[in-house]
């Protein structure tokens, strides 16, 4: 098992090396520059150019970002504030979209785990076609249509909560945005918790265990539960990262002064080092929770950590 972790250790560290890189080709293909105010003339742009060190050539401007960014170092905003360092604007941004990603993932886990169990343990009952449409329109409509719905009734026509956001009414800003986030993920929880646990319930092993008295709680937690887990594991995992960091269009909508909206500016005004800075967030997130990911197949399934320790 631990030779198992070292290796996925090190494979990781060399997925986000390679993620950084493809990511900074790319902007550095981008159209325009950091400095597209049509006030600066040329030879204004080149001396910008030649002080913020855009003007060496690209790998050389990598290794400078990567030597940088191993000290906490993720350069300077070039536009959206100039010269302010882009660790100064995560600080202020980072811990709204983590909470509201947090809250998103706790409320579609929980919602899917008790829709998709009821569904499974009432399986072609009246519970389990309410389960299910719920599911399908969970995935099928995108979480902006639900956000602008729950906008408009709960904030602009019934005025229970806040249409935008407020740091001073932060608990009840926060309701709207959550649900709207927290609908994809329960919809897609709650139908693989489904058929998951429906393909167990009809295992051999399951009706051994109902032979031998094993019945409701300890049954479900102990053994259905359990063997259901890992395929939910992995369609939870990119979920989670995609929350934590933000959804840009629903952080738009509530006016959220998150990752989303920021990682929007950025792109529309070419501020590369914001840009790569966000993009590390997310990846270092997404490829560190699926490390966990792997971990916890281990846990949960014995024969996974036996064939990683051989």
């Amino acid at each position: 098992m631990n030779k198992y972790l070292i290796r996925r250790f090190f494979i990781s560290l060399a997925t986000l090396l390679l993620i950084i890189f493809i990511l900074f080709l790319l902007l550095q293909l981008m159209p325009g520059s950091p400095f597209n105010d049509e006030r600066i003339s040329p030879a204004q742009r080149e001396l910008m150019d030649i002080r913020y060190g855009l003007d060496k050539p690209v790998l050389v401007q990598f290794f400078n970002y990567v030597k940088n960014m191993l000290t906490g170092d993720l350069g300077v905003s070039y536009s959206i504030s100039r010269d302010v360092p882009v660790t100064t604007l995560l600080q202020s941004r980072l811990p709204i979209s983590f909470e509201l990603g947090f809250w998103a993932v706790l409320v579609g886990t929980i919602m899917g785990l008790i829709f998709g169990s009821v569904a499974a343990f009432n399986q072609n009952t009246i519970w389990d076609t309410l389960a299910t449409i719920l599911s399908v329109l969970g995935v099928s409509v995108p979480s902006y249509v639900f956000a602008l719905g729950l906008s408009y009734y709960f904030g602009y026509k019934w005025q229970i909560f806040p249409i935008l956001f407020n740091l001073n009414n932060k608990a009840m800003s926060m309701v709207l945005p959550v649900i709207a986030l927290s609908l994809f993920t329960m919809a897609s929880i709650a139908r693989f918790t489904r058929t998951e646990m429906i393909e167990v319930l009809q295992s051999d092993y399951i009706q051994l265990a109902e032979s031998k008295g094993v019945t409701g709680w300890r049954l479900f937690y102990k053994h259905v539960l359990r063997n259901a887990s890992i395929p939910i594991l992995t369609v939870l995992a990119p979920l989670v990262v995609g929350l934590m960091t933000g959804s840009m269009v629903v952080e738009q909508i509530f006016s959220i002064p998150g990752l989303g909206q920021l990682l929007v500016q950025a792109i529309q005004s070419n501020d590369f080092n914001i840009v790569m800075g966000i993009s590390f967030i997310y990846s270092a997130l997404f490829i560190f929770v699926m490390f966990v990911v792997d971990v916890l197949y281990g846990v949960l399934d014995p024969r996974i950590r036996l064939s990683g320790g051989e």
